[in-house]
């Protein structure tokens, strides 16, 4: 973090501070952060009060690790700390105080419905060899997750990578206002959080609410493949760039082909030249992700060369998103299960069978969440869409998912992780392959991670979200 008086964070919050006489001699510049456990000498801990827990109640273990004091909403005896009424905005004006500080950072936003944290991985990892960049780890991407981020920038700090998620009209206008973005992305507008928004109009203005806070000078990058998102060009200061394969697209991908583990290569055409990029990342839709990256790349200073390179040698960094593990028996497991929606489920189905096997494709999947009334209809288009595929089966696990098994003849339900191990040990022969897909809570992850540990080993039963396990199959 860029360092700041306890005097300055009390200025930027309005806050009074408590427990020193003298603010001006308490320096904070370490980590600043949520989390106990992760205060070093010179942290600033911020005490949340969650749905769980409280976090004033562990002030005095984050003094214990080394921070210098502690943003609170109320007093805590013997810690310097500034007394707020709320800590989550105190928080975020820490963090535009951050931003304030550092007159040469260059601020780039993220949004869409599926792919955020991928285009932030690939994009960090380029502009990263060029120049100090910080990016959210995993997937922080909310009101908490966005100052964490921001609060990790440094006076050498060149480019900020913000990733910007929406639950409900004016969220992403609110983060924007905490890490102004001088560049923004639009990937997509899908059915993520439709239950909450209520339409995928709605969807789409809240996602608009990120290039609509770009100045005039600064640069908007809009997916040219996806009608709600090409739309949002109309009215914006900023200038824009249509990325993606449309032939009207600024940067677009032309010839593109995919090796046998489904990964892309293709000519990227843009207005600096056209140069050959091949991607590490499995999956097609990594071409409009890394076409993205390209126009922001480009945008803030890199070569084409520079950025060809970039993206020719960034690996995934997130976990559970396209994850192969190729297991000694020769099954290989792909695990996409960090979270899913109608969109990134097509994405991954595809990605698997695009690539090359010996034995038999499995798809394993979980329901997906958020999706309103629409719920049960959009699972079942999902399954519709596995049956048109080369997949040899499909296993949906848990009752949101029954939908998906309803939709693809032949396919197999299983009431929770434990009976879809179960059913996948006894069954995964050498050469064949397995996706795991699913929403965040449904555990699909785990399994994935314990598929790609042994093929052999039985181990004990996994934990199960919500209903207990047994050895119930149906087949449909």
């Amino acid at each position: 973090m860029i360092p700041m008086t306890l005097a300055e964070v009390r200025d930027l919050t309005g806050g009074v501070v408590h427990g020193t006489e003298h603010p001006d001699a308490v320096v904070v510049e370490g980590t600043v952060t949520t989390d106990s456990r992760e205060c070093v000498p010179g942290s600033l801990y911020v005490a949340r009060v969650g749905e769980v827990a409280d976090g004033h109640d562990f002030v005095a273990a984050a003094v214990q690790s080394g921070a210098v004091a502690a943003l609170t909403s109320r007093v805590v005896a013997d810690v310097p700390c500034v007394v707020v009424e709320d800590v989550q905005t105190a928080f975020g004006q820490v963090a535009r105080g951050v931003v304030d500080r550092a007159p040469e950072l260059r601020v780039v936003g993220i949004t869409g419905s599926s792919g955020k944290t991928s285009v932030k991985d690939l994009l960090a990892s380029v502009l990263s060899s060029v120049a100090e960049t910080v990016a959210p780890v995993n997937s922080l991407n909310g009101e908490i997750g966005v100052p964490l981020t921001v609060c990790r920038v440094t006076e050498t700090t060149r480019f900020l990578v913000a990733e910007m998620g929406a639950r409900g009209v004016g969220h992403i206008d609110y983060l924007t206002r905490i890490a102004p973005p001088q560049v923004a992305i639009v990937l997509n507008v899908g059915s993520a959080h439709l239950g909450e928004f209520g339409s995928r109009e709605n969807i789409a203005s809240a996602k608009a609410e990120l290039p609509r806070a770009v100045p005039a000078e600064g640069l908007s990058v809009l997916n040219a493949d996806d009608p709600l998102v090409a739309a949002m060009a109309s009215g914006l200061r900023s200038r824009v760039q249509l990325v993606g394969l449309a032939p009207e697209a600024d940067v677009r991908a032309e010839d593109v082909s995919l090796d046998e583990r489904g990964r892309a290569a293709y000519t990227l055409v843009c207005p600096k030249g056209r140069a050959r990029v091949s991607l590490r990342q499995s999956g097609a839709h990594h071409v409009g992700n890394s076409l993205a990256v390209a126009a922001v790349a480009l945008e803030l200073g890199l070569s084409l060369d520079q950025v060809v390179a970039g993206l020719s040698a960034a690996e995934a960094v997130s976990r559970w998103r396209m994850e192969i593990t190729d297991r000694p028996d020769g099954v290989v497991v792909v695990n996409d299960a960090y979270n899913a929606n109608p969109h990134s489920m097509r994405a991954a189905l595809d990605a698997v069978v695009a690539m090359h096997v010996t034995g038999e494709r499995w798809a394993v999947l979980g329901g997906m969440l958020e999706l309103g009334a629409d719920s049960d209809a959009e699972h079942a288009s999902v399954g519709a869409y596995a049956a048109s595929l080369a997949l040899d089966h499909l296993v949906a696990v848990g009752e949101g998912a029954r939908p998906l098994a309803d939709a693809f003849p032949g396919a197999e339900w299983v009431p929770d992780i434990d009976a879809a191990h179960r059913l996948l040990s006894a069954r995964l022969r050498s050469g064949d392959l397995v996706l795991l897909k699913s929403s965040r809570d449904s555990g699909l992850r785990w399994l994935g991670d314990r598929l790609a540990a042994d093929g052999a080993d039985r181990g004990p039963a996994l934990p199960t979200p919500g209903t207990a396990s047994d050895a119930q199959v149906v087949t449909r």
